[in-house]
């Protein structure tokens, strides 16, 4: 499939456009402009006015002014470094214009004494006289109607001006086809869009501010095709993956009935349904590829070990797999009583098996006389042969982009696919990062949880939250210390997890233990297990304790210099108490005074433990690069959406790439083909070449 002729001229090279030579195309290479169509999509970011005023009395200075003038004497600087100084008057006042470097004949010949001129430029009063610093424009009067009366301002880069992107991006206006229509007409009218092409000259010819917000009509349609291309994208992935054909798992339920007859709680709801959605995935003869996201503590191991039962009584087998051997080892923890319940084989495979006890798992995995595998991505290694693998779930920290849920796939085991998070995602990034998934969300506590008393405390008081936690420790329970920083140092002034580890030691003695990411990890587990087992009742700790760590007892959390933790961490390592059945408390310990962004982070923390408000504050807060890392997240860059102020376009626009897709998986229907050519021009390239695949 190759571009369309039409876009051709879009794509042609830069230095095509008038005005823009070699030195430039190098400029502009920041910008993200490399072919004439990237002008297109290099919105303006604010705006000025330059609407024609009588006198610059009619503003308050400072201010951006447009005046007409008449050129009176010019004044060349006296000595080298001072400024060239030219006055001139408007209808009232008499002010003047400064110009620094700049050559004599160049100024008299752009301001002669006696003509008159329109100006436009920031006026600023220097003892009670207007001057106004190289004005931005100087025209003759009847030249002066090409000056827009609400001039936009584009972002710019070494080497490059604004005159240079007007320049070219007029080039490239001029040789825009009008295109078909490829946007949804009853959605069109109901949000009342312009077409493709007025959008673009209305998105660059704003006549004010309100043109410039999101949510203007022309840069919200244009916003929905980047969001809408993107879906398409994402849905053909997903139909791609679905097409390969998927294997029928039905379960007997004989297993399932085993385990939850002997739990000695009830499933809430929300587990019974994600159980359900996946069951019914698995049932059906297309590919599984669905999103299990749930908040801490919401039960998503069960859901997910119900769901590999369902893979072992259809006779096949499953997997799970882990980002890090740590987080794999404890689920296998979590997973064995569960298994003996079943009674149903479960074995880890890890980097740490070596030799004839390797080769022994392997033979058995093979013979398929394992069920159900743990392990991190090394169980997809050339030599790990399953015997029937029906299943696999991946407990992912956003490690695992849409390219390996792809390469996963394509083992060609025809292997279903559930993604486990414990992150909340705000349904925005959830849509963006996982358009090409189904998903199921736990969004209810297990009965029994009590909620955790959050509290916030100014570290000026730490003598008597040591004396609380003495009488605590003194009652049995167990406390974790999350410290910020594991060494002292001069610069950083965070009490570091060494230092408090000494303090508390002496303050209680030897029931204190350290773990932190310095430590062997031989060191590491055995601090660990000296806490799990009771034998060590305060545990300071670095922030490793975050992830997936579960100690019933544990029934309070310190966290110390809170307000220098996102609030994702806060949540995270919070969750690590309250799992069982004792009153569980989260102080988080502040250094006063507290910043406006600090203040407001320990406060949402302390209002909720709903993890998915929590993440749409913090998407707010920081913006959807920062919240989960750019460099791993596999994040689009939008460059004419907002994801976080539209993620109600973007959830339309997944809706509707579903249908048309639905209605016309070759996009060869008018609008099909108008889809087409909205995945060429924003380089969807990925989705074009599934389309051909397809």
């Amino acid at each position: 499939m190759s571009r369309p002729e039409i876009l051709f001229p879009l794509f042609a090279a830069l230095d095509t456009l008038e005005g823009i030579g070699p030195k430039t195309v190098k400029a502009l290479a920041p910008l993200g402009v490399e072919r004439p169509k990237d002008f297109l999509f290099l919105l303006p970011h604010s705006g000025v006015d330059r609407s024609r005023r009588g006198s610059i009395r009619d503003v308050v200075a400072p201010a951006t002014v447009t005046v007409e003038v008449e050129v009176g004497l010019h004044f060349p600087p006296r000595q080298k470094g001072r400024p060239y100084r030219v006055t001139v008057r408007d209808a009232v006042v008499e002010f003047q214009l400064v110009f620094f470097h700049a050559r004599t004949e160049y100024l008299r010949e752009l301001l002669p004494t006696g003509q008159r001129r329109v100006i436009s430029g920031k006026i600023e009063l220097f003892d009670g006289v207007g001057q106004m610093v190289h004005p931005d424009h100087v025209l003759r009067v009847e030249e002066a109607g090409s000056l827009p009366a609400y001039e936009p301002v584009y972002p710019l880069t070494a080497g490059v001006t604004q005159k240079q992107i007007v320049k070219g991006l007029t080039g490239a206006l001029a040789r825009t086809p009008d295109l078909a229509e490829w946007v949804d007409g009853p959605l069109k009218a109901r949000e009342g869009w312009p077409d493709w092409r007025a959008a673009l000259a209305a998105a660059h010819a704003p006549q004010s501010a309100a043109d410039l917000i999101a949510e203007a009509p022309a840069r919200a349609r244009l916003a929905y095709d980047e969001l809408f291309a993107h879906q398409l994208t994402l849905s053909l992935a997903r139909a791609a993956l679905r097409k390969g054909k998927g294997r029928s798992s039905i379960g007997t339920g004989l297993l399932q009935r085993r385990v939850l007859e002997m739990l000695p709680y009830q499933m809430t709801s929300a587990q019974r349904r994600a159980v359900g959605e996946i069951a019914l995935d698995l049932e059906s003869p297309l590919r599984m590829n669905r999103l299990l996201q749930g908040d801490v503590g919401a039960g998503k191991t069960l859901v997910a070990f119900l769901t590999l039962l369902i893979a072992v009584e259809a006779g096949g087998q499953g997997v799970m797999m882990a980002p890090t051997e740590i987080l794999a080892r404890q689920h296998l923890e979590g997973l064995q009583p569960l298994s003996a319940l079943a009674g149903v084989r479960l074995e880890m495979l890890s980097g740490r098996d070596k030799g004839s006890e390797r080769a022994a798992k392997l033979e058995d995995l093979a013979a398929g006389a394992i069920d159900i595998l743990v392990g991190t991505h090394a169980v997809f290694q050339k030599d790990v042969h399953f015997h029937d693998l029906r299943l696999a779930v991946v407990d992912e920290q956003h490690r695992f982009g849409v390219a390996q849920r792809m390469e996963l796939g394509a083992k060609g085991q025809a292997v279903d696919v559930l993604v486990m998070t414990a992150t909340p995602i705000p349904r925005s990034l959830a849509l963006a990062s996982y358009g090409d998934m189904d998903v199921s969300v736990l969004d209810e506590k297990p009965a029994g949880r009590k909620p955790i008393r959050t509290a916030l405390i100014s570290d000026t008081r730490m003598e008597e939250v040591v004396g609380h936690l003495a009488k605590a420790v003194a009652e049995g329970r167990q406390a974790y210390w999350v410290c910020p920083l594991v060494e002292d140092s001069e610069v950083l002034d965070y009490a570091s997890a060494e230092a408090r580890f000494a303090a508390l030691r002496a303050a209680f003695g030897d029931v204190v233990g350290l773990v932190h990411g310095q430590m062997p990890n031989a060191e590491k587990d055995a601090a660990m297990a000296r806490f799990v087992s009771g034998e060590t009742k305060v545990l300071v700790a670095t922030t490793v304790i975050e992830v997936g760590v579960n100690v019933p007892n544990a029934s309070i959390m310190v966290i110390e210099r809170a307000e220098i933790f996102g609030l994702a961490q806060l949540h995270q390592l919070r969750g690590r108490v309250g799992r069982g059945t004792a009153d569980s408390t989260c102080l988080l310990l502040y250094q006063a005074p507290l910043g406006a962004s600090g203040e407001r982070r320990l406060k949402v923390i302390r209002d909720t433990e709903d993890g998915f408000r929590i993440s749409e504050e913090d998407l707010a807060m920081r913006g959807a690069g920062d919240l989960i890392g750019t460099a791993q997240s596999g994040l689009p860059r939008f460059r004419m959406a907002d994801m976080e102020r539209q993620a109600g376009l973007m959830a339309v626009a997944q809706t509707d790439a579903r249908r048309l897709l639905a209605d016309d998986p070759g996009l060869e229907s008018p609008r099909g083909k108008a889809a087409r050519v909205l995945l060429w021009l924003l380089d969807q390239d990925r989705a074009i070449k599934l389309l051909t695949v397809g």
